[in-house]
């Protein structure tokens, strides 16, 4: 059994990767290794797994946003089931940048649906992001819930995945599970994110930025959890039985929220952050930033009840351990 991996070289794409090879799963990793944050970060991530899993893992370097590249790319390849995990992240970075998220985001995605439709994969996993759920007053937030009025490009570019996923499921009747995930943490995590961004700033002693003056809850999830949630949905594709998936579709169009299901207040946050460091933070209180929103928080019952989904590592435990990670990979001691 085969697996195409998009955003292999990522921060969820690497630990999915290696840990389909660990269990046995040969594994075709793509990314474009584009400079959004630093690529040295995205080698060594690469390294990393190449070193764990040896023969049974395959590296390409490809744009899959360009769909002549990627089908040439992929011609002697075979595969039967996607995680499709590639994207331009950021929400931030989608204010300066819009045209990176509709080309990555957008057409890269139909690309690879017209890969799943075309070669009868077995199961198409995606990645969504719990951006879609804008300034949702209802909490926690359900994939039940009407996600139409998102707050970034990012969330409507993820927003539009959704949608095109369905008319495939519809049309084709491709097995698809789209996956929101809830501000993803922990070791090889991402530079542009809270976690990198606060340790690497206590630790050289510069001021961090907290916006909307601290007020704001986040249900961070852990990397393993999230990896675990990826793989529990990779084998259990929705059936084209008829009946109703979470988020509302008759087609084999699956939606699932994965977070802890347990949002932390960010100066609590912040605190175990500056516990693991050993220093307090210098903090620089700031006004909400455009497009972000004051709050996440994920209802999990329908990955919980279809596939068993639960988290298992805690916000006290799961900084810590990005902090440790942070100290060895930067040679701090």
């Amino acid at each position: 059994m085969t697996v195409l991996v998009t955003g292999a070289a990522g921060f969820i794409g690497a630990a999915v990767a290696e840990q389909l090879c660990a269990r046995g799963e040969r594994v075709i990793g793509l990314d474009s290794f584009n400079a959004y944050y630093p690529v040295q970060l995205k080698r060594d991530r690469i390294a990393r797994v190449e070193n764990a899993a040896g023969d049974s893992f395959v590296s390409i370097e490809a744009d899959f946003a360009d769909h002549t590249a990627l089908e040439s790319y992929l011609a002697d390849q075979d595969f039967d089931r996607i995680v499709h995990l590639g994207a331009q992240a950021g929400v931030r970075y989608s204010l300066e940048n819009p045209r990176a998220y509709v080309e990555a985001n957008v057409m890269g995605h139909l690309n690879l649906l017209e890969i799943a439709r075309h070669r009868g994969i077995a199961h198409m996993v995606y990645a969504s992001s719990s951006s879609v759920y804008g300034g949702n007053d209802k909490v926690p937030f359900s994939v039940e819930d009407r996600v139409d009025h998102p707050y970034s490009l990012y969330a409507a570019t993820k927003k539009a995945d959704e949608l095109m996923s369905e008319t495939y499921a519809h049309l084709y009747r491709i097995p698809l599970t789209g996956l929101r995930f809830f501000t993803v943490y922990g070791p090889w995590g991402r530079p542009d994110m809270m976690p990198w961004l606060f340790t690497d700033a206590i630790l050289s002693g510069r001021p961090i930025k907290v916006f909307n003056e601290g007020r704001m809850r986040r249900d961070f999830t852990y990397i393993d959890d999230i990896v675990a949630g990826v793989i529990a949905s990779l084998d259990a594709p929705p059936a084209d039985d008829g009946a109703a998936k979470p988020g509302g579709s008759v087609a084999p169009h699956a939606l699932y929220n994965i977070g802890n299901n347990r949002p932390e207040q960010l100066m609590d946050v912040i605190g175990i952050i500056e516990e693991a460091c050993g220093r307090r933070a210098e903090i620089e209180m700031l006004p909400m930033q455009p497009g972000d929103v004051p709050q996440t928080y994920a209802d999990i019952d329908p990955i919980r009840d279809d596939l068993g989904f639960e988290p298992r590592v805690s916000a006290a435990d799961g900084f810590p351990r990005f902090v440790d990670w942070f100290k060895r990979y930067h040679a701090l001691g």
